[in-house]
């Protein structure tokens, strides 16, 4: 009896280890972010790519050099005007990658909680749908940076 609820267990199991971690399957590179002067918000950008079989989905993201860390998307309305908004969630396509750059999907970063300058790297904690992390090193850069 003891060796079926075990194997019962065991199956019930298998499906949470069998699929990999949402963070495990993502691959970041070039992550900087655009240092503002005064306390204007700081843009976090990074590639994000995702080498895994299943779509990876970002809810949240936060910085214990930041206050508050926000997804957002910048775009043109049909009237030709910039347009930001916050997003809630970012889904990476499976085999596919997504690029937070300016002007487009990007990090909001708010209240730098002590003194950052160029040259400084901070790390970034992105988090998944499924409760996965992913701490990513963001390098700090002025504010004249383009790319």
């Amino acid at each position: 009896m003891k060796r079926v609820m075990l194997l019962v267990l065991l199956m019930a199991l298998l499906p949470h280890y069998a699929l990999a971690a949402q963070a495990d399957q993502i691959k970041a590179s070039h992550a900087w972010i655009r240092l503002l002067p005064g306390d204007l918000p700081a843009g976090g950008y990074v590639r994000l790519d995702n080498q895994g079989a299943s779509a990876a989905t970002l809810v949240s993201v936060q910085s214990a050099a930041y206050v508050s860390v926000m997804l957002h998307q910048s775009a043109m309305d049909q009237a030709g005007n910039s347009a930001m908004r916050v997003l809630d969630r970012l889904t990476i396509p499976a085999h596919g990658g997504v690029a937070l750059a300016p002007a487009g999907y990007h990090l909001m970063l708010q209240q730098a909680a002590h003194p950052l300058k160029p040259g400084d790297k901070i790390d970034v904690t992105l988090n998944f749908a499924d409760g996965s992390h992913l701490q990513v090193p963001f390098l700090i850069r002025p504010a004249n940076a383009v790319d």
